[in-house]
């Protein structure tokens, strides 16, 4: 057949069958252009990065595992898969957007968030790289970029305070980075606008296998309740 039809033919099979069985046959096709085609195929192509993309098949392997890391990140399966590793005060609670005192988020999508009370308030997630698709030599060699996102608020009548930090780790839970910035303090009479965290890993060292994520805070005028600050929707996500 014509290269530009077995191209065609061979980008209509699946990643699988394309990884374990087409690339024995032989060098044709195994080093073809199939996966830029498939990638063209199935909305992953973007003509500006097309000089950048050396490896279209690790391109299209990042297209299909590019998803949120984080579980339960908007609060609808209350604590499930959170950790709970401070939770003073009256401990953490879950309200519903926008809640007392404060306004709406950007995206319709999310209708929860979880709320701080007076005493110090974090909770956290472990993620396994390996066990989310990512294989040892894709990270070491590749290093995709590791983007995390959180978002925040205060209640409009009082003052909060907000902590984030992201770490990859080792398979021996060695730090390799972290991404820790300065707390965010609210003062009281805020405009209670929704804020996003946002960080990208670049160039990290080799060896990551883990991702660990904690947020929370506290507020600031140790009042009963829950007026400290709310997060939700947090993210991390790993290239393309």
């Amino acid at each position: 057949l014509p290269e530009e039809v077995l191209v065609e033919l061979l980008s209509l099979l699946p990643a699988r069958d394309l990884t374990c069985a087409c690339r024995l046959v032989c060098r044709q096709w195994r080093d073809g252009g199939v996966w830029k085609r498939k990638c063209q195929r199935e909305g992953f192509y973007i003509q500006n990065l097309d000089r950048n993309i050396s490896d279209w098949k690790i391109f299209y392997m990042l297209c299909i595992l590019k998803r949120n890391l984080i579980k339960n990140p908007c609060a609808e399966e209350n604590f499930q898969h959170w950790k709970l590793d401070k939770n003073d005060g009256n401990k953490w609670k879950i309200e519903d957007l926008p809640g007392a005192n404060g306004k709406a988020i950007p995206d319709p999508k999310v209708h929860k968030y979880f709320v701080t009370s007076y005493g110090p308030c974090f909770k956290s997630q472990l993620i396994s790289l390996q066990k989310e698709g990512y294989w040892n030599q894709l990270m070491d060699e590749k290093r995709p970029e590791i983007v995390v996102k959180d978002w925040y608020a205060a209640r409009f009548d009082c003052g909060c305070r907000y902590e984030l930090t992201v770490r990859l780790l080792s398979e021996d839970y060695i730090v390799l980075e972290e991404f820790c910035p300065e707390p965010v303090v609210i003062e009281q009479w805020s405009d209670a606008l929704w804020r996003e965290m946002s960080h990208t890993f670049q160039n990290y060292p080799a060896g990551v296998r883990y991702i660990w994520f904690q947020h929370g805070g506290q507020d600031t005028q140790y009042w009963a309740g829950w007026y400290g600050i709310r997060v939700t929707n947090s993210s991390i996500t790993v290239g393309p």
